[in-house]
């Protein structure tokens, strides 16, 4: 019980205080620091099922319970999700899910006088479970201002195929050096038709659902986890050998490792010391010792940076992180209108910032994990508005061989989660991005 205990404590967070909770990662590793990793993989595996099908199932309790959540109830809205979720969408038997909840019902003194209550809810949740297949991804499971906003961004058929991507769990993405040929066997992987034969790394997505640390190659820093469609910017980049490259917001050092890999001298920004922590050992572990320089590039004027000017500068800003939800469905339900606007601000500093650190001649590739125009095409088009010195670097259909479509009329990419298409779900898919190509004139 001690696993699905985790997961009420980390849903209930979510659930009361979205605004406010820390990431779900951060929330699942304090709830289950005592668990052993059996448990503390089934209490992440109940969270990501209640949250990827948050709205199914609201849905459904929102039809048993006519008359809503009794008042000072304590967690019994998070018991009933994470039943729920175990009921209609894993394996676990319907039974255990139901007897588990009233368990953890009764043993909280809010919740224990509902108890009943619960029960008679479950019990009507594993009667109608066969209904919940016919809910709309986009009416049902996606919140209503991110729906309007796709919609109004994408079109309907685009905004109906992210919703339905969304459902789905995806599978794991690694950055490999060099061909991937040798290690598709090794990792029981797919190379991903992603970038041109020479390029410095690859993307292989794995069929295995072993242990990451337990694969060939970890160890001995042969390849880092990266999704698709994250390896795409520096790639774009195009660094040479003997470069002096700039990755801007760098942690965790995926990106990094890229640009490294290519035969880039770069030096790695970030504001967080923790995060840059995270980078450093990321790169031990792969070998790399980029510079590392902890500073907040949104309020220090670009003279006062040490190092520069670059010939090629990466800016993986901060954004709503949208394009994310396969991975951190979390992202759906803690994200407001109003982050949209105030994010935008903050990458347009940045792009300020990174446009002043190139030479002349030297180029930028701006990107974000967002489904949002205002954090990536209307980003750039301020951008060149307020720089005129600055224009695009269209990227071209040889550098995406497998994603053509990907590239838009500006000769910016943006990729969606409903892309890369396959029979087996999980093989199917990437995250949401967008990235633009940029020069500085000479």
């Amino acid at each position: 019980m001690a696993a699905r205990r985790a997961a009420v404590i980390v849903l209930r967070a979510v659930l009361e205080q979205p605004d406010e909770a820390p990431q779900v990662d951060v929330l699942l590793a304090d709830a289950t620091a005592d668990l052993d990793d059996r448990d503390r993989g089934l209490a992440r595996a109940i969270v990501t099922a209640s949250l990827r099908r948050l709205g199914s199932i609201q849905h459904l309790l929102a039809q048993l319970m006519e008359r809503g959540y009794p008042r000072k109830c304590g967690p019994l809205e998070a018991i009933l999700v994470t039943a729920a979720a175990q009921i209609l969408f894993m394996d676990t038997p319907d039974h255990a899910a139901v007897d588990t909840a009233i368990n953890l019902a009764r043993a909280d003194r809010n919740a224990a006088p509902f108890a009943g209550l619960a029960n008679a809810v479950l019990r009507n949740v594993v009667a109608r479970k066969d209904e919940v297949a016919g809910y709309d991804p986009l009416d049902i499971d996606t919140p209503r201002w991110l729906a309007a906003r796709w919609r109004a961004a994408w079109g309907e058929p685009q905004a109906r195929a992210i919703a339905a991507a969304l459902r789905q769990e995806p599978g794991v993405d690694v950055s490999v050096r060099g061909p991937a040929g040798p290690w598709t066997e090794k990792l029981d992987g797919v190379a991903l038709p992603l970038a041109p034969a020479a390029a410095a790394t690859q993307t292989i997505r794995l069929r295995t659902t072993r242990g990451i640390e337990a694969l060939p190659g970890y160890a001995e820093g042969a390849w880092w986890v990266q999704d698709a469609a994250a390896a795409l910017p520096a790639r774009l980049l195009g660094v040479q050998p003997g470069e002096q490259v700039a990755d801007l917001c760098a942690a965790p050092g995926g990106k990094t490792a890229q640009l490294l890999a290519a035969g880039g001298k770069v030096a790695a920004f970030d504001r967080s010391p923790a995060r840059m922590d995270r980078l450093a050992a990321n790169m031990r572990r792969l070998g790399f010792a980029p510079e590392r320089h902890v500073v907040n590039l949104a309020t220090v004027a670009p003279e006062k940076i040490r190092g520069g000017p670059y010939d090629a500068v990466l800016l993986d800003a901060p954004c709503s992180a949208t394009g994310t939800i396969r991975r951190h469905p979390d992202v759906a339900w803690t994200k407001r209108p109003g982050d949209i606007a105030s994010l935008a601000d903050l990458q347009a500093r940045l792009l300020d910032c990174a446009a002043a650190l190139l030479k002349p001649g030297g180029r930028l590739v701006y990107s974000t994990c967002s489904l949002e125009p205002e954090e990536g095409e209307q980003q750039i088009a301020r951008f060149l508005e307020r720089h005129p010195q600055m224009q695009r670097l269209p990227v071209i259909a040889a550098e995406l061989p497998g994603l053509r479509e990907a590239i838009n009329a500006a000769g910016e990419v943006r990729t969606f989660p409903s892309m890369l298409p396959d029979a087996e779900a999980r093989m199917a898919g990437l995250d949401g991005f967008f990235a633009a190509r940029l020069q500085r004139k000479n």
